[in-house]
């Protein structure tokens, strides 16, 4: 494929920094590998003297082959890699570093694990909260914060503090960097020591950098000081995409650059070669509703196309029994199952289409974790008192519910591995204000055998408690209440449709051993429809994209709090909408654990005239 105007004069930009604005699908690896080329072979710069820099190994690869492949497949030594890899290579050079000075990811989370258990944080994921508290270590890391007023969304400030601290402790002790220091070492050195800097400089006088609304201060701090002084960076981004603001990458950086360099080019790549006109045009009717943004004018190559759909469905249930008609509709017309995407904003919006596709057995993918919301201490909690109703009696099961609520029985009541009713009245004999609690605790349990599972969720919310339980356990373990009756609201609904408290083990039972399939599977190529977040989908592009629960509450996030945050949520429907090359369906529910819920703002922005 030639280069279109915008492309040929990105590609042929001279000296001096340049700001390239990218829309989705508007080729800009082809604008970047078009760019080195012209370097080489019209401006005669040496390959040596070309730094190329990516936020991902995979992205870095890519480059090299499409480079490879348009210098007549000759290998070039342009330097092609990560931030991390390239400021590792400088430390490795400056200090002799090598591999057992690193930590590795493995390393990392053994040394969380174990100190998150020592601060004994109630998790609902384990894998999910340790990623979680290893980006926000980052996020300080990447931009020189302070620890002392840096606020965590994951736990209390003490007990961040302490994870923080003592993670760092162990890791000098080691004797190891992690990642992120790479950086922070690096711009420590470069500041330190102008010599090295100077050096690093002369060796790399064009510097080209991919997604760039994705860097953080401290990557964009170094990247500066190697710039100088001739300052031949070519900064290839979308703003527009910025949605890793979580991760501490800063996109108002896009906007610094142009009072940094105020001589800077500025080339906007403004056809999409993606996705139909329709939906060009229906993204762009979102995202212009951000303030903060550059201006641009995007047009599609392809035509009209099919129009977007906006779908309004009952709840969770029914929307996942229309995506899956909707689907296999399009699968019948010839589309690959695997061009096919559905998209949601948090992993937990995927239970009831993956409950669905398991029950019809339809093939389907997914590349992330998915926590099984059937773990969360809540669900076994629930299921603890369902296995007492069934009449077993192990201690465990006892001690899983016992004071949740509160009915001050002691573990010291429990002498064996199963216990009854009549032990603990044995141990509380002489304490007759004791009775009246475990003679309540036995009825309840001997009532809920009678019940339906979604009727004994509800009588144990309302009739034994667990509602005011968790009231009391969100205030005690400083956790958002809302989070928690949310997932209890959800496992309640999930019940509703089984009879019998066997029925719904035993569908338990089934779902948890095919997200352990699925887990195992997860690095292999894998056939069926593809199930992703938002922020996994980034990148990527599908045939036909179905947006799933936009709601207010999870498009935008309900802890999108202010603009800033907004406007990050608004970007993030945007991706998810230009993913789509030929057809997208965005659904919202009606109803959501009982409750009425609105559609997301983003969608009422699409509906306006």
């Amino acid at each position: 494929m030639g280069l279109n105007q915008a492309q040929k004069k990105a590609a042929a930009h001279g000296r001096g920094p340049c700001l390239v604005l990218a829309g989705p699908g508007s080729g800009k690896t082809l604008t970047i590998v078009s760019r080195i080329k012209y370097l080489i072979e019209k401006y005669k710069v040496r390959p040596e003297e070309i730094l190329v820099v990516t936020f991902t190994r995979y992205a870095a690869g890519e480059m090299k082959s499409r480079l490879c492949a348009a210098m007549d497949q000759r290998e070039i030594p342009v330097t092609v890699g990560t931030f991390h890899g390239i400021y590792y290579g400088i430390l490795r050079w400056t200090y002799r570093m090598g591999p057992q000075n690193i930590l590795s990811e493995e390393e990392k989370y053994q040394i969380l694990r174990g100190v998150i258990s020592r601060q004994k944080v109630e998790v609902f994921d384990e894998e999910d909260f340790l990623q979680d508290i290893a980006a926000e270590i980052g996020r300080i890391k990447n931009n020189r914060l302070d620890i002392e007023s840096f606020v965590s969304e994951k736990c209390s400030a003490d007990a961040f503090r302490a994870v923080y601290r003592e993670y760092e402790a162990q890791r000098k002790k080691l004797k190891k960097i992690d990642f992120d220091d790479m950086l922070v070492l690096c711009y420590e050195l470069f500041v330190s020591r102008p010599e090295v800097l100077s050096r690093w400089q002369k060796k790399f006088r064009y510097i080209l950098i991919d997604e760039f609304q994705d860097i953080n201060r401290i990557q964009y701090d170094v990247i500066r000081m190697l710039a100088e002084p001739e300052n031949n960076i070519f900064a290839v981004g979308d703003d527009d995409q910025a949605i890793y603001g979580f991760r501490g990458a800063d996109s108002s950086l896009m906007f610094q650059f142009g009072q940094d360099y105020p001589d800077a080019a500025r080339i906007l790549l403004g056809t999409n070669y993606r996705s139909t006109e329709n939906i060009v045009k229906n993204s762009l009717k979102v995202i212009s509703h951000n303030e903060k943004r550059f201006e641009k004018e995007l047009r599609a190559s392809k035509g009209r196309g099919e129009c977007l759909h906006v779908q309004e469905v009952k709840d969770p249930s029914e929307e996942a029994e229309y995506i899956l008609e909707e689907a296999e509709k399009r699968i019948r017309e010839g589309v690959k199952a695997e061009d096919i995407a559905v998209l949601f904003r948090i992993h937990t919006d995927a239970r009831p289409l993956v409950e669905a596709l398991l029950e019809r057995r339809i093939p389907f993918q997914m590349k992330e974790h998915l926590p099984n919301i059937y773990n969360h201490f809540i669900a076994r909690d629930l299921q603890a008192y369902f296995r007492l109703a069934l009449g077993e009696r192990r201690r465990q099961d006892f001690l899983q519910i016992m004071n949740r609520p509160t009915r001050y029985i002691g573990r010291d009541s429990l002498p064996g591995p199963t216990v009854s009713f009549e032990d603990i009245r044995k141990f509380y004999s002489e304490r007759e204000w004791m009775m009246d609690r475990i003679d309540q605790f036995e009825w309840d349990v001997k009532m809920l055998a009678r019940m339906a599972p979604y009727a004994a969720i509800q009588y144990i919310r309302k009739r034994i408690g667990y509602d005011d339980f968790l009231k009391d356990y969100a205030i005690t373990h400083k956790v958002n209440r809302a989070d928690l009756t949310e997932i209890l609201s959800e496992i309640e609904e999930a019940a509703r449709p089984f009879r019998s408290v066997e029925d719904w083990f035993e569908h338990i039972q089934e779902y948890t051993e095919a997200l352990r399939q699925k887990e195992k599977q997860k690095n292999l190529q894998q056939e069926g429809i593809r199930l992703m977040t938002i922020h996994a989908a980034k990148g990527l592009e599908f045939d036909t994209v179905f947006v799933i629960e936009a709601n207010e509450g999870r498009l935008p996030y309900k802890k999108a709090e202010g603009m800033k945050e907004t406007e990050e949520e608004r970007r993030l429907f945007y991706v998810a909408m230009t993913r789509a090359k030929e057809m997208l369906k965005i659904c919202y529910v009606r109803t959501k654990s009982g409750k009425e819920v609105s559609p997301s703002r983003f969608v009422e922005e699409l509906l306006e005239e």
